[in-house]
């Protein structure tokens, strides 16, 4: 284990994150709130921690697999706790495990909150928690690599740590360079969601905050009515958006550099995702027909939140958990398909449900025709065994891990239905679940020890299992 790499990195994550908190403590000036001071505190502890523990570059820069997990699992722990700081010191969230579930929530796109009460807090406040959602929306580590010379293998191990999906590919030669194309897009899309919103003539602010959870699909609103305050059009926007940052960002790329349109359009898991929001947008009309005005409400309400559990952004516009339980179920079903793999998305990945479907049929036609030889493809191309077995271990892992958290969190008596919705609202990266979970409710209930394993599910679901459960492995902490 190359512990001196480790520390070494963390540091340059503090110090990336003390430059990130620069941006809330100019809101908190701009809007002259009191609170810039516990933004002052937390940027000179973050960055004087960040610069002394990265001083001395370890001789050898190098690392590999384990470490490249360990690094991302303690980085988010520690860019948590570091970011919580704020909330706690300026009094929004006066409790340190509130404070740091709502910081974990924001990070890992997750959008859960304890809060009830989001408009009490300062402009400042709002901004870094908004802030958060973009920042873990493509990786900070991503973000590193994109600025940090470092070897090629170093590289490629933490990439495979935090991107999303069962694969890992470049995008061109240098992997660093993926990176920097990766933010590059990242930016452009906000940038573009940000303009079009403002042009609608939705307030500054809000756009930017909206911009970041979006992006990001994280969901924190800075309203306690989500996003149903704004218009319907504004709605539209903010649900194809959703829709785009949903997308493997692979399909930006060849399109934007127009070098294999092709491939783009042969990307089968995008059409199985756009095939699964236009079927589910067309079921809850017909369902929940009743509960809309019109059928361009409908429309707009059906669509709005389809996208946003999908994608597993979290916003809301009306509280669907009074729809039919058929709707309903439909939306938990989108809760653990998720968006698509090289996406901000969460959830299960519509990639690996797609490999899942190819390999229960293969088996299916291995019972009626023993000797049939049948290789697994996606977009025109066979896949790995690895690939596969690696979707059928991570199903495994996944259900365990989901079984376990529900079970310890139903000590505490709650119904099943808010077990379990909390359970996949944390873990698939969502935000709202049903029942005492739902969109009109939050997580400040369940006590301390269960809001810890919520947290872990939400840290395992953002960095695709292994990375936390490496860290709980003896094996990972031995020299050899």
């Amino acid at each position: 284990m190359n512990h001196k790499s480790i520390i070494y990195i963390l540091g340059k994550i503090l110090q990336i994150e003390a430059l990130f908190l620069m941006l809330p403590l100019i809101v908190s000036i701009i809007y002259r709130e009191d609170d810039f001071i516990s933004f002052l505190i937390t940027i000179a502890a973050t960055g004087i921690i960040g610069t002394v523990i990265s001083l001395k570059k370890p001789p050898k820069s190098s690392f590999y697999a384990r470490e490249g997990f360990v690094m991302v699992a303690l980085g988010w722990l520690v860019m948590s706790v570091m970011g919580a700081l704020p909330f706690v010191i300026n009094g929004d969230i006066p409790d340190f495990t509130d404070a740091f579930f709502e910081t974990v929530s924001g990070f890992t796109t997750t959008g859960s909150s304890i809060l009830t009460d989001v408009e009490h807090l300062s402009h400042a406040s709002l901004f870094w928690r908004s802030l958060t959602h973009w920042i873990g929306g493509m990786g900070v580590f991503v973000f590193m690599l994109a600025i940090m010379p470092m070897t090629g293998a170093s590289n490629m191990h933490l990439m495979r740590s935090e991107s999303p999906g069962p694969e890992v590919g470049k995008l061109v030669p240098r992997l660093r360079d993926t990176a920097k194309i990766l933010y590059r897009l990242y930016f452009a899309l906000s940038v573009l969601m940000l303009i079009i919103l403002v042009a609608t003539g939705m307030d500054g602010f809000d756009a930017v905050t909206i911009t970041f959870g979006t992006a990001g699909t994280g969901g924190f609103a800075i309203k306690n009515t989500s996003i149903a305050s704004y218009t319907a059009c504004q709605q539209i926007i903010i649900s194809v958006f959703m829709i785009l940052f949903g997308i493997n960002f692979n399909f930006f790329y060849f399109l934007t550099f127009g070098k294999s349109l092709m491939e783009a359009f042969r990307m089968e898991e995008i059409r199985v995702y756009l095939l699964i929001i236009a079927g589910s947008v067309a079921a809850i009309m017909i369902n929940a027909g009743s509960m809309f005005t019109s059928v361009f409400d409908g429309f707009v309400k059906s669509l709005f939140q389809v996208s946003s559990i999908i994608t597993t952004t979290g916003f809301g516009t009306t509280d669907f958990d009074l729809w039919p339980s058929f709707s309903k179920s439909i939306l938990v079903c989108l809760m653990f398909i998720g968006a698509c793999a090289g996406s901000t998305g969460g959830g299960i990945k519509v990639s690996r449900i797609t490999i899942l479907f190819k390999v229960f049929h293969k088996e299916l036609a291995h019972f009626i025709h023993p000797r049939l030889v049948r290789n697994i493809h996606m977009n025109g191309r066979v896949l790995k065994d690895e690939t596969v077995d690696g979707v059928k271990v991570y199903m495994g892992a996944y259900l365990i891990i989901f079984v376990i958290s529900v079970l310890f969190i139903s000590i505490e008596g709650h119904d099943p239905v808010t077990n379990f919705t909390a359970v996949a609202a944390t873990m698939n990266n969502i935000g709202p679940g049903l029942a005492k979970v739902g969109p009109a409710c939050n997580f400040s209930f369940f006590s301390a020890p269960s809001k810890y394993v919520l947290m872990f599910d939400m840290l395992a679901g953002r960095l695709e299992l292994y990375p936390m459960l490496l860290l709980f492995a003896p094996t990972t902490w031995r020299d050899k």
